[in-house]
């Protein structure tokens, strides 16, 4: 696993909590952005870093959501959120998605995982195995 980004450049685009690390958030972004990079069509390092930084800070808002709005009387706050799946769920997300274009993501980040099924049996299984 290749880390691409910095504490300082995810801190450049989220507001972080001092006594929360971000090397949790990083690391989990730095593993999804390796697929991205084997994919066919990858970027190059720069927009890798830039995917790795924008999924980092999405991670983050798991631990930390984002207010859109506070109140102090009475109390309250309201969070950025979006009810949906994966790297939707914030713009940190959406925008890696759109920094992505092998699809990878995206396609992640709906629950499509590519795939196939291989035959590694003799035809004459095949056959029995169809009832002929």
């Amino acid at each position: 696993m290749a880390i691409r980004t910095t504490d300082e450049a995810v801190e450049g685009i989220i507001e972080v909590d001092a006594s929360i690390s971000l090397t949790p958030f990083i690391e989990t972004a730095s593993s999804l952005v390796d697929d991205v990079a084997a994919a066919d069509g990858a970027p190059g390092a720069a927009r890798l870093e830039l995917i790795e930084r924008y999924l980092s800070a999405h991670f983050y808002t798991l631990r930390d959501p984002r207010p859109t709005s506070e109140k102090a009387g009475p109390v309250g706050a309201n969070y950025q959120s979006k009810v949906d799946l994966g790297l939707y769920t914030s713009h940190y997300g959406q925008m890696a998605i759109s920094l992505d274009p092998t699809g990878v993501l995206k396609n992640a980040s709906k629950g499509k995982r590519a795939g196939g099924v291989t035959w590694l049996g003799l035809d004459e299984d095949r056959g029995l195995a169809e009832g002929t």
